[in-house]
């Protein structure tokens, strides 16, 4: 008998034959100068985001295109690497891959296995589950992806109009071409993780690591640990090292309490996640930064999963000021105490910065960040926030300077790196439904218009008789 999955996988395919129109293909197949094969767009990243991206344009008829993950192809995204939190933050009722096919959303995924009623039992999606269901989503859907694959600095070809991809593998690299290209990396897609340099100058590199890190959590049983930050990453790993016998764990953070207001779920309503994009700058930006005012918080099961354990503690109003190797041990020096760990965790997110995405070596200097484009009132200004890139109505990446870079247009950040200018794109799920619709209409619609002469001779030799 056919597995449950392998009948909901052909419910998707009768679905989609359904809606199948049009159904002519219209894009010709290009070479380079070189005779390399051009693909019409690459997708840097397989994860959820690159993933629906694919899907979004492969029903569009834009076929001839190619997933670059730096994975392996059964740990594509984070649900499977560094994420270490149970369960996703993100409620079961939020849609986004299926972008509008019923058969296709995470609960027909679910229930076909678990049968009916199960996902009226489930809380929140188990982020094994996602991972197993992005992977069934992917081999259903027959999306092509090239795994362990590091993408390098990209470069533009005006003689062919496409963008040179490099990138290697474990044995092996290479390059492709691409009239498109699309940058689906992720949370972090528009910078960098951070470190505290202050931790970095002082401590030795062995002493220490951030959420995102490979982190050998065995090694801390009956250790002492501080975690820096207070975001659900920060709560996730300390549960973690707790989980496999740390000693103590001491949570440090700054503010004088835990954030317990989500502003995200806030947003999950259509007039934010659809038309953000459309306020102008000036309230963009005082929603986006009063969403970060506000903060990040541990979803609640997170916080019970660390305030479970006896030897946990938390520290608010503890800002570090000082970090000093003693030993083989850090020493951390906050507002309030001192604090002497055998190993430090660092949860402090991430910093937006272009220029440190290898994938951007070559164009950075040329992008438009928020900074060149708009001055916030001085009670708001966030230099974070304006190193975020100006991008155009479907992703796009814009000139710092008008008619330097016209190349950009074509080159879409379809990351984090987006919230201030399209709301929630990219690695959020919360805003696919939306977004994933406006990134592939720009690439569609700017495929179009630079072929129109070729669709224009395409209609004057066009002869096809009714009668």
């Amino acid at each position: 008998m056919p597995h449950a999955h392998e009948l909901l996988a052909d419910r998707v395919h009768r679905d989609l034959e359904l809606l199948d129109y049009p159904r002519r293909d219209w894009l010709t197949a290009r070479r380079t100068t070189n005779g390399d094969h051009v693909y019409d767009v690459i997708i840097v990243g397989a994860g959820q985001g690159g993933l629906a991206t694919a899907f979004g344009l492969m029903r569009e008829r834009v076929r001839n295109l190619l997933l670059l993950d730096d994975n392996p192809l059964d740990r594509a995204g984070p649900w499977l690497n560094f994420a270490r939190m149970h369960t996703l933050r993100t409620p079961k009722h939020v849609t986004g891959p299926d972008l509008g096919v019923p058969n296709l959303t995470p609960r027909a995924w679910f229930e076909a296995e678990h049968g009916a009623g199960s996902w009226e039992t489930l809380g929140l999606i188990p982020k094994e589950i996602w991972a197993r269901y992005l992977a069934w989503y992917r081999e259903t859907l027959k999306i092509p992806v090239q795994p362990d694959s590091k993408v390098g600095a990209l470069r533009y070809l005006p003689e062919d109009r496409v963008f040179a991809v490099p990138f290697t593998r474990e044995r092996s690299s290479g390059v492709h071409y691409a009239r498109r290209v699309i940058l689906a990396t992720g949370i972090d897609g528009s910078g960098v993780w951070q470190v505290p340099r202050a931790l970095s100058e002082h401590v030795s590199a062995r002493c220490y690591a951030h959420t995102r890190a490979d982190i050998d959590f065995a090694a801390l049983a009956g250790k002492r640990v501080v975690v820096l930050g207070a975001g659900a990453s920060a709560f996730d790993n300390a549960a973690t090292a707790l989980d496999h016998g740390a000693a103590k764990v001491d949570l440090l953070f700054r503010r004088r309490e835990l954030v317990n207001v989500n502003p995200y779920r806030w947003a999950e309503f259509t007039g934010f996640l659809k038309h953000h994009a459309e306020l102008p700058d000036a309230d963009k930006w005082r929603f986006i930064r009063q969403i970060q005012r506000m903060g990040q918080l541990p979803p609640a099961d997170t916080l019970k999963r660390a305030k479970a354990h006896p030897n946990f503690r938390l520290h608010p109003g503890s800002a570090w000021t000082h970090f000093e190797q003693v030993g083989e041990r850090v020493r951390i020096q906050t507002t309030g105490e001192t604090f002497d760990a055998d190993f430090v965790i660092v949860g402090t997110g991430f910093v937006t910065d272009l220029a440190a995405r290898p994938e951007l070596l070559n164009f950075e200097s040329s992008i438009c960040r928020w900074q060149d484009r708009y001055t916030p009132p001085e009670e708001d200004t966030d230099a974070e926030l304006a190193r975020h890139p100006y991008l155009g109505p479907h992703f796009e990446f814009t000139e710092r300077i008008p008619g330097t870079a016209p190349y950009l247009q074509h080159l879409f950040n379809y990351t984090f790196g987006c919230l201030l200018s399209l709301g929630f794109g990219g690695a959020s799920i919360s805003g696919m439904k939306y977004s994933n619709i406006r990134l592939v209409s720009g690439i569609t619609a700017s495929l179009f218009v630079e072929d129109r002469a070729q669709h224009f001779e395409s209609l004057c030799q066009f002869a096809e008789r009714e009668f």
